[in-house]
């Protein structure tokens, strides 16, 4: 009977091992520099710094409950990515303040297209019209074309 335990507790241990790694090692390739020098998440940073001064309460307040589906323990990261999508969309058009169109469009381009029913299923809840943004949904992070989420700022422009 202890032989059993031992065996199942290397296998789980081995398990969960391996599922901290992939993460890990998920976001070692994110802090990789790309061509220019910087990586996905440098960028990401240098564009939620630089919009600071353009979220209003409003605006925070919208994107804290639109991130409240996502569990826990990877809210913080997907509220980063998605404000680093919106900070940019918003500095590309050069904004006075981040509004409801930034928002909707940087949260639709930087939600993973496997997401997409948990996102609509929210926006209903919040009642937010989300059919005029439709076009922005084939932009929408996809894991396996891994593409940038900064790379489509010609398409996210109005």
């Amino acid at each position: 009977m202890f032989m059993y335990f031992i065996f199942i507790w290397t296998v789980i241990f081995i398990g969960l091992l391996a599922i901290g790694g992939f993460f890990m090692f998920r976001k070692f390739l994110k802090r990789m520099p790309k061509e220019d020098g910087r990586s996905e998440l440098d960028w990401q940073d240098y564009y939620i710094n630089e919009a600071l001064p353009l979220w209003q309460q409003d605006s925070r307040d919208l994107l804290n409950e639109l991130v409240s589906p996502v569990p826990e323990l990877f809210r913080d990261v997907a509220k980063e990515r998605i404000a680093g999508r919106i900070s940019k969309i918003a500095l590309d058009e050069k904004a006075d303040k981040i509004e409801l169109d930034h928002m909707m469009r940087g949260y639709i381009i930087a939600t993973p297209k496997r997401d997409h029913g948990f996102m609509k299923k929210k926006l209903n809840e919040l009642n937010i019209d989300y059919t005029p943004y439709i076009k922005y949904f084939e932009y929408a992070d996809d894991e396996k074309k891994k593409f940038s989420i900064f790379d489509h700022s010609e398409v996210a422009k109005k």
